[in-house]
């Protein structure tokens, strides 16, 4: 199994901290051989409200840039792909998916963090703590994956990090997501920076094991996606092996790479050649 992480971020979201070659040096150092960039999408709202935890769309162009030069620089040492981390938000999908084709995307992936946007929706990692916003979470996912957009689905199991137990409207609530990730065919991606959060604050939120027991028996598919914040997550390989051990004793498949819009695109060019 190559070593590979598709959930890096960068300083232009507000929380994450180091250079974007920084990011690169640390993973070489500890054998990744695809480094992917998906940092938080900028989204082009119709009101004035100000993200504090994303890039503006004005920056977009040179992040690409950066990452994109990166990949010249480093090319034969490590792939570099250029991404984005995005939500489900329904009124700016239209604006998502030309962003996507304009800009050339090599993959987005789907991080559900707030109920249809974060301009008036609330924070799915604080909010769902009753059996009403669950089903927000639900629903929202759902048409979320339905929308063919998403590599794969980042921390799946966010909601966990409030929910006040793993009662049987949790256990339901795993169950319809994992099902339908299984049958549209997208990926759970099993999140290291939740791993550490929950060492480090000594909670059991997500991960949480309750829920990939549940995406075992429903035949999904993982991703370990580090999630980095700092470039020196991508130098330990702690709760990267423990999730692995646990996703292998669960019997899942785990992913090495995931789809993407070029290689998809590169195919449908060579399929119309005489």
């Amino acid at each position: 199994m190559r070593k590979t992480n598709y959930h890096t971020h960068t300083a232009r979201c507000f929380h994450a901290s180091g250079s974007d070659e920084a990011y690169v040096e640390s993973a070489l150092k500890n054998g990744y051989e695809v480094l992917g960039f998906s940092d938080h999408s900028p989204w082009n709202y119709n009101s004035d409200y100000v993200a504090t935890m994303r890039m503006a769309p004005e920056e977009l162009p040179g992040y690409l840039a950066s990452v994109r030069a990166l990949r010249e620089k480093y090319a034969g040492r490590i792939e570099i792909l250029a991404g984005l981390e995005c939500e489900y938000y329904p009124r700016y999908m239209d604006w998502l998916r030309q962003t996507i084709s304009e800009n050339e995307l090599d993959y987005v992936i789907f991080g559900n963090h707030f109920y249809r946007s974060d301009e008036d929706g609330p924070y799915f990692g604080r909010a769902t703590k009753d059996r009403a916003m669950l089903r927000r979470y639900v629903d929202s996912s759902l048409e979320g994956l339905e929308s063919g957009l998403y590599a794969y689905f980042a921390h799946p199991d966010l909601f966990m990090r409030c929910y006040p137990g793993f009662d049987a409207d949790a256990r339901a609530a795993s169950r319809e997501l994992c099902r339908g990730a299984k049958q549209l065919g997208v990926p759970l991606e099993y999140n290291l920076m939740g791993a550490l959060y929950n060492d480090s604050y000594h909670v059991d939120g997500y991960p949480f094991e309750g829920f990939w027991r549940i995406a075992a028996a429903e035949g999904c598919t993982a991703v370990i996606g580090v999630d980095a914040h700092a470039p020196e997550q991508l130098e330990t390989d702690r709760f990267r092996d423990e999730g692995l051990r646990l996703l292998r004793g669960l019997g899942m498949e785990i992913a090495d790479e995931i789809p993407l819009r070029t290689r998809r695109r590169d195919k449908g060019s060579r399929d119309q050649r005489p």
